[in-house]
């Protein structure tokens, strides 16, 4: 195999490739690789761990046909330090040779007949648009858990609710959920769980673009954004019930302003560290962010708010509580509180599309 090809070009398809492969590779080094596939003027990369592939297609300077598996984090790191102009690539036994300019580099290429085949895509898909699907991963996947000791919270459910899609992640302490409207992905009752390290990996690929195609199969999901496909396996298993959470009254609610919150909690947590959490002293003339270091220091700061309720203090997690806000849109945000150890409810007054349920911190 041998093309030429520009540098920045090569290098993002390189990395976006490449952010599928494994990070040791395991009983399978050749999952540390991207595959290089070239026909003609169009270069093939892929990389998979056999959980998630990322294939992405470039055109290039074809001079001779062929396939290799170029060690992928190697291969980012040598292209990406080259200077910027023309690079050129020559794959001829087990070596991969990548010059530019007066640079040169030489490295040993993986088994290609190691590198694990591929299942097609299902046929079936649906176009969404890009933008949309993107705000709603930033507002849920930050809810997924990241311990694979509990693989079901790992994931996010996207499941068919009345004309549209809903996707929910939850890691036991707080919950996401978001309705996008109108996107008729599944048929009534029907439900998927997908890594939510696949889906952080999709809102990479989403910026910028336009639409999206989604295509599920049994046991798999893939996403195509223009030249570059991220194909998932789908989890197994039952999701959490989420709907007798979010169900129900709450006889207290508190209305403030987003940023100035934010910013509260930003200061306030300085001194919130070694997860020691945030104190909301709620009045009817506001509310009160607290936080106490033994041996270390305090800090208090008083914020304007709208509460109607019982006076009360209740404590968060501030990385889970900042978390949750920031993932609200307008200019304010609504807690609903049962009282200081039941779950809150935060949403957006101006928009009935998302949620973020948190559980308080017991504190003495």
């Amino acid at each position: 195999m041998e093309l030429r090809c520009e540098r920045d070009v090569l290098v993002e398809a390189l990395a976006t490739a490449g952010r599928a492969t494994a990070s040791r590779g395991g009983s399978l080094p050749v999952l540390g690789g991207v595959r290089a596939q070239l026909e003609g003027d169009r270069l093939f990369l892929t990389g998979t761990d056999l959980d998630l592939t990322i294939a992405d297609a470039i055109t290039v300077a074809g001079l001779e046909d062929g396939v290799a598996v170029l060690p992928g984090r190697l291969t980012v790191d040598i292209v990406r330090a080259l200077e910027p102009g023309a690079v050129h690539l020559n794959t001829s036994g087990e070596e991969a040779k990548i010059a530019s300019g007066r640079s040169q580099f030489s490295v040993r290429l993986l088994p290609a007949d190691d590198f694990p085949r591929l299942a097609d895509a299902a046929t079936e898909e649906v176009t969404l648009d890009a933008a949309g699907l993107a705000d709603a991963l930033r507002q849920v996947v930050r809810a997924a858990s990241h311990d694979d000791a509990r693989p079901i919270l790992t994931g996010v459910l996207m499941a068919a609710e009345g004309d549209g899609l809903r996707l929910v992640a939850t890691d036991s302490y707080r919950l996401a959920l978001r309705d996008l409207r109108g996107a008729s992905v599944l048929s009534e009752g029907q439900s998927v769980l997908v890594p939510s390290r696949a889906l952080g990996e999709l809102t990479r690929l989403l910026s910028g673009a336009d639409t999206v195609t989604l295509r599920l199969g049994q046991r798999d999901a893939t996403f195509e954004i223009g030249d570059t496909r991220l194909t998932t396996r789908l989890i197994e298993g039952e999701f959490p019930n989420y709907r007798q959470l979010i169900s129900g009254s709450q006889a207290n609610q508190l209305t403030i302003g987003r940023e100035p919150l934010l910013d509260a909690i930003r200061r306030v947590r300085l001194l919130a560290r070694e997860s020691t959490p945030v104190r909301l002293s709620l009045r009817s003339d506001g509310v009160e962010l607290s936080a106490v270091m033994q041996d270390v220091g305090q800090a208090q700061e008083d914020l304007d708010a709208k509460y109607e309720g019982a006076e009360l203090v209740i404590a968060f997690n501030p990385e889970y509580l900042a978390d949750g806000i920031e993932a609200l849109a307008g200019d304010e945000v609504s807690f609903e509180i049962i009282d200081a150890l039941k779950r809150v409810v935060l949403r957006s007054p101006e928009s009935e599309d998302y949620l973020y349920l948190l559980m308080p911190v017991r504190v003495s």
